[in-house]
């Protein structure tokens, strides 16, 4: 008979590791692939990155999302000798076991030829070691071209990549440190990341319903990332979430400096009332109402 006790052992060890992903973040030396991940998950300020060094190999960090999941994240310096050594000697380690790749296009890269070879030396090792991995073109530094130009640019590179990037998916997205697009890009990513996410969406739309909102946001608690959302009444700017992330995170970093916490927050004006409140251990909840005479103690009982 088997050991019931090893048996229970074993079930835990494989639902830990299945809790941990591991996420590659590639791309040449330069592009900002270390200047967002600190915006992200170190709680940097845009103008703050500038003293960052260059990554040097393979930089780990294990940053813990929503209590259980784990993603174990790899950043890969992009000089020449590191990424030559990725596709050689450390082929297997890097590429293995792999659940995401987000590769790093700098939009300005004069050596584009060169940038699309070690993307596509990437996609050959990915289909190789980890064919299920899912796939994400970041092109970043827009704010560095002329705003009447940026959409048609990206879409043009979007159709490259996509069309590069065959028989794997890929999916776009432009971004900045200096704006909200970076926060939509990772916020898509880590949902891809959420094993209950679907569950999570229905219960939010039971609490919706339950305190009559507009709409209801589900952050990250230490990211500020949007990780779920339910709306009821329609709304017109396509973007709100990840600029409420942006705006709600660097007001948390402005308490941090006068050494205080962020707790809570209430916006309301004649036509809405917005209350932002600690929801569970691992997240914030964002409650949004057209109906402004609600009152907050009402509204935070609720919630």
């Amino acid at each position: 008979f088997s050991n019931p006790v090893r048996r229970v052992s074993t079930l835990r060890r494989t639902r830990l590791q299945n809790m941990k992903k591991k996420v590659l973040l590639m791309g040449k030396s330069g592009s900002g692939k270390t200047s967002m991940r600190s915006i992200i998950f170190a709680n940097y300020i845009a103008r703050d990155t500038r003293r960052l060094g260059a990554t040097i190999d393979v930089e780990h960090s294990h940053v813990r999302f929503l209590g259980n999941l784990v993603l174990n994240l790899w950043d890969c310096g992009g000089q020449e000798a590191f990424m030559e050594n990725y596709f050689t000697s450390q082929r297997d380690n890097i590429f293995k076991n792999v659940e995401v790749l987000i590769y790093v296009f700098d939009v300005e890269s004069r050596e584009m030829e060169r940038d699309m070879h070690y993307y596509q030396s990437c996609l050959e090792a990915i289909l190789q070691n980890s064919p299920d991995a899912k796939v994400f073109c970041l092109i970043h530094k827009m704010d560095l071209v002329q705003e009447d130009q940026r959409h048609q640019i990206f879409l043009e590179r979007k159709q490259e990549l996509k069309k590069f990037s065959l028989p794997l998916e890929c999916v776009c997205f432009s971004t900045s440190i200096w704006d909200e697009t970076l926060y939509k890009a990772w916020s898509s990513i880590v949902y891809q990341l959420i094993p209950n996410v679907k569950q999570l969406e229905s219960n939010l739309d039971h609490f919706a319903e339950i305190v009559e909102a507009d709409e209801v946001l589900l952050f990250e608690r230490a990211t500020f990332l949007v990780i779920s959302q339910s709306m009821r009444k329609k709304h017109g700017d396509v973007h709100r979430f990840e600029k409420i992330s942006n705006i709600i995170k660097q007001f948390k970093l402005s308490c941090s400096k006068l050494q205080a916490q962020f707790q809570c927050m209430e916006v309301r004006n004649s036509r809405f009332a917005a209350f932002v409140d600690v929801f569970t251990s691992n997240t914030y909840v964002m409650v949004i109402t057209s109906d402004a005479a609600l009152s907050s103690a009402a509204m935070l009982v609720n919630i």
